[in-house]
């Protein structure tokens, strides 16, 4: 399922416009990635959790020439599954 999909299956299910679906999934997403890009994590009880880990800085090699390479630290996205949606995908 991509967003286009997510939007029709929500616009039926709310048997609203497509307009006001791509408003509610739109909504949903911005406020998930402003939460964590102010660094605090999102917590959907039921369906799993949203928070950001930082990377450290390492050494890595370039598999062709075997040259090394510093990668910078960094802050990732990380999901983890909630038990109902885990149960859910059995």
């Amino acid at each position: 399922m991509n967003k286009a999909d997510l939007i029709n299956h929500v616009a039926a299910t709310l048997d609203s416009s497509k307009t006001t679906a791509t408003d509610a999934v739109e909504a949903f997403l911005n406020g998930i990635t402003s939460t964590l890009a102010s660094g605090e994590a999102v917590s959907l009880v039921g369906f799993g959790a949203f928070s950001v880990v930082e990377r450290a800085a390492r050494t890595a090699r370039n598999p062709r020439t075997g040259e090394a390479i510093d990668v910078p630290a960094s802050k990732a996205p990380k999901f983890k599954a909630g038990k109902a949606l885990k149960d859910a995908v059995k």
